[in-house]
């Protein structure tokens, strides 16, 4: 059962009978409940997972694994506490602003991203995988259980899903440590750059996460070839189709995923709407005079 926020701050040993504790709500979330935490000249975020997060595929102890591993190398908020069992987790307050799409898309930002997201597929091994291919499968099925509406062609999506999963699978890429989630919420600086948000980090596919990032920022062919780049430095056919094909997951990631909001959700926001502008890119991109080449690309190469 979840906690009201009193509770919670009341399972915070070091905030116990502290006379100047303040909370206050922040917004931007749509799975979960955060608030600024005030106490003792510190500043602290609490976040408050949302109801039944665990069919989005969310392990908060995997969680809080990749987070604490990030927090010591400075890349997101360090962690102060973990609320167990629920799984809670005490950040402190990183006093930064956002990083606005048009300014995080600019070649020098793109660039310090990846700086950082190199430095998160280094980290030591993690609990948990993300393989985008059994996710989808896991939320079609979810979703299905709560009777949501799925789209007209949503099986031949999943025969083109299958195709792809197929084809990088004959040269699968070494599973490393991945945020999973870099859109542009999830992204904060003071100077230096930090990612919020490790509810879906696990060992995974390094190329979701160039994608992933790619894909929430709409960048274009030539955005995209300079973010390999600064990854990479130098540039590969199979390299661009691998990135290609990962965009196609992301956006399918993220449709089905809004189809178990559909049928979980409490909160105020359009799910149906945000699957229906996701689906319309995967098909979109599906539909590329390129993306069977793409499959070829990374069937032939290493």
């Amino acid at each position: 059962m979840a906690l009201t926020l009193e509770e919670a701050l009341a399972r915070v040993p070091q905030w116990v009978g502290a006379g100047d504790l303040k909370a206050t709500p922040l917004g931007g979330g749509i799975t979960n409940s955060n608030f600024r935490i005030d106490v003792g000249g510190e500043a602290f975020v609490l976040r408050i997972a949302g109801a039944d997060t665990e069919l989005l595929g969310i392990n908060r102890e995997h969680e809080y694994a990749a987070h604490l591993a990030a927090g010591k190398l400075g890349i997101a908020p360090e962690v102060f506490y973990f609320i167990r069992p629920e799984g809670y987790l005490v950040t402190r307050f990183i006093a930064g602003r956002p990083i606005l799409p048009e300014e995080i898309c600019r070649p020098e930002n793109i660039r310090r991203v990846m700086d950082v997201v190199r430095k998160i597929h280094s980290m030591p091994e993690v609990p948990g995988t993300f393989d985008v291919f059994r996710i989808v499968a896991d939320y079609s099925e979810i979703a299905r259980r709560y009777q949501v509406a799925f789209p007209q062609n949503f099986d031949w999506l999943i025969e083109r899903m299958q195709a792809a999963k197929k084809a990088l699978n004959t040269h699968p890429h070494p599973l490393c440590p991945c945020h999973n989630d870099l859109l542009n919420a999830n992204f904060l600086t003071n100077g230096q750059l930090y990612i919020l948000d490790w509810e879906y980090a696990g060992m995974g596919d390094p190329f979701f996460d160039l994608a992933n990032f790619s894909d929430h920022h709409k960048l274009t062919d030539e955005q995209d070839r300079w973010l390999l780049k600064c990854y990479f430095e130098e540039v590969i056919p199979s390299q661009w189709a691998h990135l290609k094909i990962m965009k196609i997951m992301s956006d399918l990631r993220e449709a089905t995923w809004a189809l178990v909001q559909i049928g979980i959700s409490k909160l105020d926001f359009d799910f149906r709407d945000y699957a229906d502008q996701f689906f319309g890119r995967v098909i979109e991109n599906i539909q590329n005079p390129h993306s069977n080449e793409w499959l070829k690309e990374v069937s032939e190469n290493v």
